[in-house]
C-alpha cells in the first residue's frame, strides 16, 4: 500500500526541483527523502524523476503520479476540513484568520453572513500577519484567511484567492488636526503629521508613492500593523490616517474624526484565501456570496 508520507515527500521534490530544497522545506534530511522516494519508485515499478543539470524533472510516470497525488491531497484536505467544521457533530465551525491591517469593522461585516446558521454556528477568529496566517491555513488550522493581499502567482503555497471587494481611500483626522491643516486637498497634507499602516499592508508603498507624486512630504509620526491601535492614535489627534472609503462614515462616527479628501488613485482590495478550489464549507460560501452586498451597502 502506498504511504501518504511517501507522496508528501514526492510532491515536495516535484514542487521544489531538488531533494535538498524539499528537505529544507520539510525540515528533514535529504537522505530521508531520497530513501522514501526510492521505496515509492520500487512500489510503483517506475522511475519518477530524471536528472537534468542540477534539478530533477518528472518522468511521464512522475507526471501521472503528481496528478493523482494532488487529487489525493485535495481529498485529504476536504476530510480534515469536514471534521473541523463539525459535520459529524451537527455543529458548524469556521476558523478564520484576519490580517492585522484589516479594519475590524470591515472584518465584522464580511463575517456576518457566516452567522446565519445561528447558535449552530461556531466562529473562531485569529489575528496575525499574512504569512503566518497562510502557514496556519496550509496546516489546516484555518479554513479561511481574510487579507488585503492574495497569494503570489507561482508561489510555493497551494491555495486559492478570491476578491471580496475593493475601495478607494479617504483621509480622515481629528477635528482639531483638520483645523490646524486647512486648505485644498491634497496640498493641505504637505508636512502634516501622518499615521501609516505597517509595511505588511498592501497600501503602504502605494501611499508613499502618492505622497511623493503630489510633493506632499508628510511627517510620518507612526506606523502600525494593528489597525485598531492606529485608529486610537488618530482619535487622539496624533496624525491623519487613511480608511477604506466604504467604511469612512462608520469610522468617523465611531472615532470622532472628519474626512478631508478621497484618494481615488489608490484602491484597497480585500481577499478571501483558502486551500479549496471549490468552497464546500457552507459558512465560507455564505461569506463569498454576501461580500458583494457588504461593499454595495456600506
Amino acid at each position: 500500500m502506498i504511504n501518504y508520507k511517501h507522496l508528501h515527500y514526492f510532491h515536495a521534490v516535484a514542487t521544489h526541483g531538488t531533494v535538498a530544497r524539499a528537505a529544507a522545506q520539510l525540515h528533514v534530511t535529504a537522505q530521508a527523502i531520497s530513501m522514501q522516494l526510492q521505496v515509492l519508485e520500487e512500489q510503483l515499478g517506475e522511475a519518477l524523476f530524471q536528472k537534468k543539470g542540477r534539478v530533477l524533472e518528472l518522468t511521464e510516470a512522475g507526471k501521472t503520479v503528481l496528478r493523482y497525488t494532488e487529487q489525493i491531497f485535495n481529498l485529504g484536505n476536504e476530510l480534515e476540513q469536514a471534521v473541523r467544521r463539525g459535520v459529524f457533530t451537527g455543529e458548524e465551525t469556521l476558523r478564520v484568520g484576519i490580517c492585522d491591517v484589516i479594519a475590524k469593522t470591515m472584518a465584522f461585516r464580511l463575517l456576518q453572513p457566516a452567522r446565519e446558521a445561528g447558535l449552530a454556528m461556531r466562529l473562531i477568529c485569529r489575528e496575525g500577519r499574512f504569512d503566518d496566517l497562510v502557514l496556519d491555513l496550509t496546516a489546516h488550522k484555518l479554513d479561511l484567511v481574510i487579507s488585503d493581499q492574495g497569494l503570489p502567482t507561482g508561489g510555493a503555497v497551494r491555495g486559492y484567492t478570491r476578491l471580496l471587494g475593493s475601495s478607494t481611500l479617504t483621509v480622515v483626522g481629528h477635528p482639531d488636526l483638520c483645523r490646524a491643516w486647512p486648505g485644498e486637498f491634497p496640498q493641505r497634507l504637505k508636512n502634516a503629521p501622518f499615521l501609516l499602516p505597517g509595511q505588511d499592508a498592501a497600501i503602504h508603498s502605494q501611499l508613499k508613492s502618492w505622497f511623493e507624486t503630489n510633493d506632499l512630504r508628510p511627517i510620518t509620526v507612526g506606523e502600525f500593523d494593528d489597525g485598531a491601535l492606529l485608529k486610537s492614535f488618530a482619535r487622539a489627534g496624533t496624525g491623519f490616517i487613511v480608511v477604506p472609503t466604504v467604511l469612512s462614515e462608520i469610522v468617523r462616527a465611531e472615532n470622532g474624526l472628519e474626512a478631508i479628501g478621497t484618494i481615488d488613485s489608490i484602491v484597497e482590495h480585500f481577499y478571501a484565501v483558502s486551500v479549496e478550489r471549490r468552497e464546500r464549507h457552507p459558512a465560507v460560501r455564505r461569506i463569498l456570496d454576501g461580500a458583494g452586498a457588504v461593499f454595495g451597502a456600506i
